[in-house]
């Protein structure tokens, strides 16, 4: 008798698995498309560390080429378009100057965008790289040296 996972282990299904990873499924979202419920794939998880893996591999994969467009939204970037235009055509007679043809064409020109930096990526970027340095909040302990103590008891003596 054959096992369902026994299916799911073979080189094909491995694939399957990593590109349902890379495309942002959820475990749950990769259970569905394999028929079997989401507890079943924990457990399968810690059995066959192929399928573990292969999950963990193609998150992985995703994973960075989100890093990558997040950290190209925190810095701007530049990047290249090729786009149509309308040419238009004149000859000229060379000997009277005059006008003797007219024609468009069309040609294909590159042009360079340039994409600024984005205020909130850097926010993002900043408060989960360096979060000692950029939290919301600032932690103020209660001690004598930081003076925070002295006025509070200041304003208490003062009531």
């Amino acid at each position: 008798m054959a096992y369902k996972w026994e299916q799911w282990t073979t080189a094909e299904y491995i694939e399957r698995i990593k590109g349902w990873a890379r495309d942002g499924l959820t475990d749950g979202d990769i259970a569905k498309n394999m028929h079997i419920n989401v507890s079943t794939l924990r457990r399968w998880k810690h059995e066959h560390p192929e399928i573990a893996d292969a999950l963990r591999l193609g998150k992985d994969s995703a994973d960075r080429i989100v890093e990558n467009a997040l950290y190209k939204s925190a810095c701007g970037h530049s990047y290249k378009i090729r786009k149509p235009v309308k040419v238009k055509i004149i000859d000229y007679d060379p000997e009277t100057g005059r006008k003797i043809r007219e024609a468009e064409s069309w040609k294909v020109v590159e042009e360079e965008v340039y994409i600024p930096p984005q205020v909130t990526a850097q926010i993002f970027w900043l408060k989960n790289r360096k979060p000692e340095q950029w939290r919301d909040k600032a932690d103020m302990a209660l001690t004598p040296s930081n003076g925070v103590l002295e006025s509070l008891l200041e304003m208490k003596r003062g009531e």
